[in-house]
């Protein structure tokens, strides 16, 4: 159950929400992943992501600059880092990145 809204209204902005093609793909493929091992891992993988992105939509700008003008905020129970750009009023999440798997793969995004 992954994020599908493409806003979310904060008491101080609006920001809409997109995702790089290929980013979607990493959330479902590890999501799926985590499926085929433990429904209960799956759905905790899920409402991780989710919370965090929430977290980057409500301050976006509260996460450290990373790498190519992107910013992280990592999971806390799962290897993986949500990298996002922000455009304005648009948080666009570049890739969903395992920790420990070739990092930097996604700077051409």
């Amino acid at each position: 159950m992954i994020r599908s809204a493409r806003s979310c209204e904060t008491s101080l902005a609006k920001y809409s929400l997109e995702y790089h093609p290929a980013a979607e793909a990493e959330i479902y493929e590890a999501a799926e992943w985590y499926k085929a091992r433990s429904e209960t891992a799956a759905r905790g993988f899920a409402i991780e992501v989710d919370a965090k992105i929430e977290l980057v939509l409500a301050g976006p700008e509260a996460w450290p600059v990373f790498e190519s003008g992107s910013r992280r905020i990592l999971l806390n129970r799962f290897p993986f880092s949500i990298i996002y750009r922000t455009k304005g009023d648009v948080v666009e999440i570049v890739a969903v990145m395992h920790q420990r798997r070739q990092p930097g793969y996604w700077h051409d995004r």
